[in-house]
């Protein structure tokens, strides 16, 4: 017999349903008529449906590509995947993880009524994720029982403020206003890529200004660019790794160059049906947020998903991803060469991460800045997870890891402090987040006020 806290959990961590009810909570609160609120709630629900198929799209037709990537290179090591990792964890973490869970979501919208940190993050599955994380790196470090929830519910509400508003200040140059936030365990890399972004600065046209000759004008289209680009790269690792792996492991003996370029099109296709949902979640969630930011959480903003900003600077996007990837591929062969453990390029990550720190570059640095934000990024989700699979307990045998930077970072410096201090080092460490919070809430305030 299910559970109430199952239930809860199945709603909490379904961002369709969490953000469909953050919309139909603001639009009754405005007194809107029976029917906007309904058509309101489902577009909202639509919205994030439509989104979730497009990544879901996207990941398939990359997951063939990381299994001719590996064939071909003949490498072997650790893929980075949040998934993956998670349903691991769950068997073991799962009770603990979904106390977290609830009340880390409490935890940010108490700071977001009673602070200057006014962001309600959204994106359920990412903080069930966290909350995972937490429970993990807690009970791997000695902290049981209750306290386990009481300190990760902490930690995780602090981190649903925090990292919002560290992105800020560029989410509002990016989008133009300061209605939207971001709610997303990349951030740090967002982040990052903007500070680097800001080397460029007025030294750099957009990328959504690159001029392509008359007879290329067609790649103006990104979904065109997108299948181009990635049917070619199908088709390059399907040469290095073999026309008879590919036929008799992978494409279920269709022809390799149809496959590429079924593969291609279809990972622009998920591109596409992304930039629709993202469309249509802003033409919705923004109007009826105004009802609980007037009323319940006076001026708070959503933090949603990084794929919320794609549609800003489509053509960031693919250059993101592909320097973003390149980057990991030349880091894996420098792991490889000097030893150790190997962590392979985990291309989902690659795309959404390198992609979301493209347009934060871009925003900022130009052409420049989505170039030198998304090679970062390809850095640091290559280079972290060696740090951080020490922390993992007995999951750190796995073949996978956690794969975004937010998970890295904390995790590094959390298990650290939790290692040697125990619940001391735990709470030592809500205390320096904490102060962190004060510190960032004053900064971003000045930035995005500018």
């Amino acid at each position: 017999m299910p559970s109430v806290l199952d239930f809860i959990v199945d709603i909490l961590s379904q961002p369709a349903i969490l953000v469909a009810l953050i919309a139909l909570i603001g639009l009754l609160v405005q007194k809107k008529s029976p029917t906007v609120v309904t058509t309101g709630t489902i577009k909202t629900m639509l919205g994030f449906l439509i989104l979730s198929a497009g990544a879901g799209v996207v990941s398939k037709s990359l997951e063939p590509f990381g299994k001719i990537f590996q064939h071909a290179f003949g490498v072997q090591g650790v893929v980075p995947n949040n998934e993956a990792i998670i349903s691991l964890a769950l068997k073991d973490y799962g009770t603990t993880a979904a106390l977290i869970m609830v009340f880390g979501m409490i935890i940010n919208i108490l700071i977001a009524r009673f602070t200057n940190l006014k962001y309600i993050f959204l994106t359920g599955h990412h903080t069930f994720y966290m909350a995972a994380f937490l429970a993990i790196l807690l009970t791997v470090g000695h902290v049981k029982g209750y306290l386990t929830v009481t300190i990760g519910s902490l930690i995780l509400g602090l981190l649903m403020s925090i990292f919002p508003a560290l992105a800020q200040p560029t989410m509002k140059k990016i989008t133009g206003n300061n209605q939207v936030a971001l709610g997303h365990f990349g951030t740090i890399s967002y982040w990052a890529a903007g500070q680097v972004g800001r080397l460029f600065e007025g030294k750099s046209k957009s990328t959504e200004e690159i001029k392509f000759p008359k007879g290329l004008s067609f790649l103006r289209e990104s979904t065109i660019s997108i299948s181009i680009t990635m049917t070619l790269l199908y088709l390059i690792a399907s040469l290095f790794a073999g026309i008879g792996y590919v036929d008799s492991k992978i494409s279920s003996g269709q022809n390799f160059i149809v496959f590429s370029l079924i593969q291609g099109v279809t990972f622009a296709a998920g591109v596409f049906i992304i930039l629709t949902g993202v469309r249509l979640i802003l033409a919705e969630i923004v109007p009826a947020f105004k009802g609980i930011s007037e009323k319940l959480i006076p001026n708070s903003k959503p933090a949603l998903d990084c794929p919320i900003v794609f549609p800003y600077a489509q053509n960031a996007v693919l250059i993101g991803f592909f320097v973003s990837f390149i980057t990991g591929v030349i880091g894996m062969i420098i792991l490889f060469l000097t030893g150790g453990i190997v962590i392979l390029p985990g291309v989902v990550a690659h795309f959404f991460l390198g992609a979301a720190s493209a347009v934060f570059g871009n925003a900022r640095g130009g052409i420049k800045g989505a170039i030198a934000g998304s090679a970062l990024n390809g850095i640091l989700i290559t280079f972290l997870p060696l740090l951080f699979i020490p922390f993992l307990g007995d999951l750190g045998l796995a073949t996978t890891t956690f794969s975004d930077t937010d998970f890295l970072a904390v995790g590094i410096v959390l298990g650290y402090i939790v290692k040697f201090g125990g619940i001391v080092g735990a709470i030592l460490f809500i205390v320096i987040i904490g102060i962190l919070a004060i510190l960032l809430k004053r900064k971003t305030k000045n930035e995005v006020s500018e």
